[in-house]
């Protein structure tokens, strides 16, 4: 009987993180800073004496278009390191942080799965360090305190009908994505119509995944645009002094957390995940810190290359110097069926004839990452129904853009089954240089950072901008922020925005239905279709089936 992944976690042997810190990265124990046994932060002040070691080669992680067969990104990032460490490399991995809302939904954890899993896997999916509540708190607080400021009068005045400052929380709630507020009477304040987000996709995550340090992520926050005055002017957080309380909400929650792979190989886990939605990546401070610490970093971007990946090189990257040397593509043999419009129930019988037709999604992949410069190989998370035929025609297939696949049993045998991934990588590494490159410079017009997107990386025909967005993009570019690269929210399904196009669409529109300025995360998010920045819970959410019995052992959490 195949064990949960729960359970896997539940049966792994441990280091203790200080033991681990020491032996594996030179830490001393006053270099860090405990959460138990087994979670460590390791503070700002840490890292900047590591200004002067040399730094490793950076892996990015990325796949195809998800499906509900599942693709097993953060899974195969946490096997290849487990095997480059098998043979012989100073590997170590930096992904995001889960949020709570998707362990409850739909998507389950954000730990891997089966035996390349990072751990404790309950305590990071669920509270972890307490990252996710500081940003909650440090969001909503500056939304009090907007509030507050246009409730007393204060200058500059702000605009009840120009409040644009949401409020966030870190669950699936549908039923938050318009409230009204102030009810009640004046002593209440005033009534309008307000709005949550989730919190991964509160600018205040994407600011504290981007900022450099603790001024860095102050001078940010004090850049956050709450709303307007009654003559249009913006107002900042800054007007209301709200950074450095922020700030001090924030101060623990910059320091990466330390953790380890079921092999007690070390694993930095920071920042926000939902790449459709957000930036999704990692944090720039931990990403950077990994560099310094091993030989060989395998980091991650959400969901599929065409939103994380394109977020991670062109925003990510962008702005931190960071510079990928190659990327993995995650694909499966069921998912690639499912694009080809397989039938769900039959995944496991041999079907050539889908996964031919399927096969088109993972190639635009391929060729995505080709255009910014960065050498890539496919990783097959094999299952035991892929059949020799099927794993033929992926090869040869991906062949014909020169690219390699390597079969990666890490899920079943952990860092032994992704030797021939990490080799493979590392040979790669070896005899090619990247020539990365983002793929628009900052000057160019907002509208078209969206077209080129659209046409290079969706390979939509056309975009659809209401003139509303056209006169808003024209309005920032007036006021300086078109140099601000662009964060797009689409549905993660497709290519298109419309979540059953599976495959490799072609010949569709994508029709730009809001624009947002975050100011302090100097990007610009445009939403387009029907994407939802709170999402709601499924028919049957994961929460019926979690619980927690009479020795506190959590079950049903995957």
């Amino acid at each position: 009987m195949t064990m949960s992944n729960i359970a896997i976690a539940n049966q792994a042997v441990l280091a203790p993180i200080v033991d681990l810190a020491r032996t594996r990265l030179g830490l001393s124990q006053e270099q860090l800073e405990p959460y138990g046994r087994y979670k460590a932060k390791i503070p700002l002040s840490v890292l900047k004496s590591f200004h002067d070691r040399p730094e490793g080669k950076l892996i990015l992680m990325t796949a195809m278009s998800p499906t509900t067969a599942g693709e097993g990104k953060t899974t195969t990032a946490v096997g290849l390191v487990d095997g480059l460490n098998k043979i012989g490399k100073n590997a170590m991995v930096a992904i995001r942080e889960p949020s709570v809302g998707p362990c409850f939904g739909m998507k389950g954890g954000a730990c891997g799965g089966g035996y390349a899993q990072v751990v404790p896997m309950t305590d990071i999916n669920l509270h972890f360090t307490g990252d996710f509540h500081a940003i909650t708190a440090a969001h909503n607080l500056l939304a009090a305190m907007a509030d507050n400021h246009l409730y007393w009068g204060h200058a500059p005045q702000l605009d009840a009908r120009r409040l644009t400052w949401r409020r966030v929380m870190d669950m699936n709630d549908r039923s938050l994505r318009l409230v009204s507020t102030g009810l009640g009477g004046a002593a209440n304040g005033f009534v309008r119509e307000a709005r949550f987000d989730i919190t991964a996709a509160s600018e205040v995550m994407a600011i504290l995944g981007l900022a450099s340090d603790l001024n860095d992520l102050q001078r940010r926050l004090g850049n956050i645009k709450i709303g307007r005055t009654a003559n249009k002017d913006m107002v900042f957080a800054k007007d209301l002094h709200a950074q450095g309380a922020m700030t001090a909400l924030l101060r623990d929650a910059i320091n990466p957390n330390l953790v380890q792979t079921l092999e007690q190989n070390p694993a930095l886990v920071h920042g926000g995940p939902f790449g459709n939605i957000a930036h999704g990546c990692n944090s720039v401070v931990a990403t950077q810190t990994a560099l310094k610490l091993a030989d060989y970093i395998v980091t991650e971007a959400g969901f599929g290359a065409d939103l994380g990946a394109e977020k991670f090189f062109n925003i990510k990257c962008r702005r931190s110097g960071l510079r990928p040397a190659c990327a993995v593509v995650v694909a499966t043999i069921k998912a690639l069926k499912l694009h080809g419009g397989a039938d769900a129930k039959r995944l496991e019988q041999e079907d050539l004839k889908t996964l031919q037709q399927g096969l088109p999604n993972l190639l635009r992949h391929l060729e995505n990452v080709k255009k910014f410069g960065v050498p890539s190989v496919v990783a097959i998370n094999q299952y035991t129904s892929d059949t020799k035929a099927e794993i033929e025609l992926v090869k040869k297939d991906c062949a014909s853009l020169g690219v390699k696949v390597v079969l990666a049993e890490h899920w079943a045998k952990g860092g032994e089954g992704a030797l021939e991934l990490a080799e493979e990588v590392v040979r790669m590494l070896d005899q090619n240089d990247a020539d990365f490159h983002v793929l628009y410079p900052d000057t160019l017009p907002l509208a078209d950072k969206v077209r080129m997107i659209a046409q290079e990386v969706y390979r939509a025909d056309t975009v659809e901008f209401p003139k509303p967005v056209l006169d808003r993009f024209a309005e920032l570019e007036r006021s300086g922020y078109g140099h601000f690269p662009v964060c797009i929210a689409k549905t993660q399904y497709s290519f298109s925005t419309d979540p059953a196009r599976k495959g490799a669409p072609v010949g569709f529109t994508i029709p730009v239905r809001e624009i947002r300025l975050s100011l302090g995360a100097e990007f610009i998010v445009v939403l387009t279709g029907d994407i939802m920045t709170m999402p709601g819970l499924p028919r049957v959410p994961s929460a019926n089936a979690i619980g927690v019995n009479e020795k506190g052992e959590i079950s049903g959490l995957f």
